[in-house]
């Protein structure tokens, strides 16, 4: 299972200095490659192969002195997302508006984006935490950089492929891709049910709630600090919204990363599997107040789940997706379904049998058995 592991680099004012203009240099040439794949576009607005790309592109490329390697780097960095770009509109996952201005005009690379490095142009020393870098100057020695032990371990273990480095907020990183391997998904003894929801950002089948009232006083801090400086319109202030948004995103994770390890922990230590949500396209599903749209749309829930998969799948957890459409609504006892069920935000009635309870309880118990059947289901076929 390939995963990234990100190092900040700590080089003197001299190394700083080189692999800053080499990463200047390198999304210059990406941004003047992609303006020549997009000149060269065929009759269906395809851009032509790598194989061509390089043709046209890699002696200049190679000639300001990034090299050979990073050279053939560039390009194909130039070539990936528009292959991504291309497949989804073919798919239809980029429509309308968002279709027409991906198509109409070059990707662009901002001075500090990322940039690939295999192991020809870039080597790691463990045990004096130092890199060996090829920069747009020469092979570049003795770059240190910052890792915790459980970080560094994983590195040294699984390290496997390119490394990208890139910088964020004036400082340097390296995002190193790490092959973790997969433990055996273990035969479930039953399911761990769990509702993602605007209050509570997780409730667990078992009654666990995640993040409930703190995650939105949270949110509103956020809201209120954000609308002040919207409201000023200043440069300073757009600079600081740009900042508060990397902030409040790395917050996100962080909160994401905690709920999802708690989450899959008790799976593992029962010997039970995972039943999610399928929240795609909740956006068009529901009908929410304006507050409750914004809530949503600060929050990434699609990359909870994410966490929750990929941890799961790290510690053999099964894991299995659901309708997620009336879990808050039905009574899981008598499997009435109704809006009135609803009584209130937080609670549950049901009209035919009487059943009343905390309805995010309700909906992961819902969720639950959806998971059951759907596994049973899986297992059969």
């Amino acid at each position: 299972m390939k995963q990234t592991v990100t190092v900040k680099l700590e080089p003197d004012v001299a190394q700083r200095a080189a692999l800053v203009t080499t990463l200047s240099v390198c999304n210059a040439e990406a941004n003047r490659v992609a303006r020549i794949a997009f000149a060269h576009r065929d009759e269906a607005g395809r851009i032509e192969r790598e194989y061509a790309l390089r043709g046209r592109a890699y002696e200049q490329v190679k000639g300001t002195g990034i090299g050979a390697q990073l050279a053939q780097h560039v390009i194909k960095k130039v070539r990936d997302p528009y292959t991504t770009i291309h497949a989804q509109v073919r798919t239809g996952k980029l429509r309308g508006n968002r279709a027409r201005a991906a198509t109409s005009r070059p990707v662009a690379f901002r001075p500090g984006a990322a940039q690939p490095f295999d192991d020809r142009c870039l080597s790691w020393d463990f045990q004096e935490r130092t890199i060996s870098i090829r920069t747009a100057s020469g092979r570049l020695k003795g770059v240190r950089f910052a890792a915790s032990r459980r970080h560094l371990k994983v590195l040294q273990a699984h390290r496997a492929g390119e490394s990208d480095l890139f910088e964020r907020d004036g400082e340097l990183y390296l995002a190193a891709t790490v092959q973790i391997p997969e433990r055996e998904r273990f035969e479930p003894v039953d399911f761990i049910g769990v509702d993602r929801g605007i209050v509570n950002l997780a409730t667990t089948s078992d009654g666990d709630n995640h993040q409930g009232r703190g995650l939105e006083r949270y949110r509103r801090r956020q809201a209120r600090v954000r609308a002040k400086l919207q409201s000023k319109g200043t440069k300073s202030a757009k600079k600081l919204l740009k900042k508060r948004a990397r902030k409040e995103s790395r917050h996100a994770s962080h909160v994401n990363h905690k709920v999802s390890k708690e989450i899959v922990s008790v799976a593992e230590r029962t010997g039970r599997g995972i039943a999610l949500e399928e929240l795609g396209g909740i956006r068009e599903r529901v009908r929410l107040s304006r507050s409750q749209r914004g809530r949503i749309s600060n929050w990434p829930f699609h990359q909870l789940g994410r966490f929750i998969a990929y941890k799961a799948q790290r510690a053999g957890v099964p894991v299995v997706e659901v309708d997620a459409r009336h879990t808050s609504q039905m009574c899981p006892l008598c499997h009435h379904t109704e809006k009135v069920n609803r009584s209130s935000r937080d609670e549950l009635e049901c009209r035919g049998c009487g059943l009343a309870g905390p309805a995010d309880i309700v909906a992961a118990i819902n969720v639950r058995a959806r998971g059951r059947l759907a596994w049973a289901v899986s297992q059969g076929s």
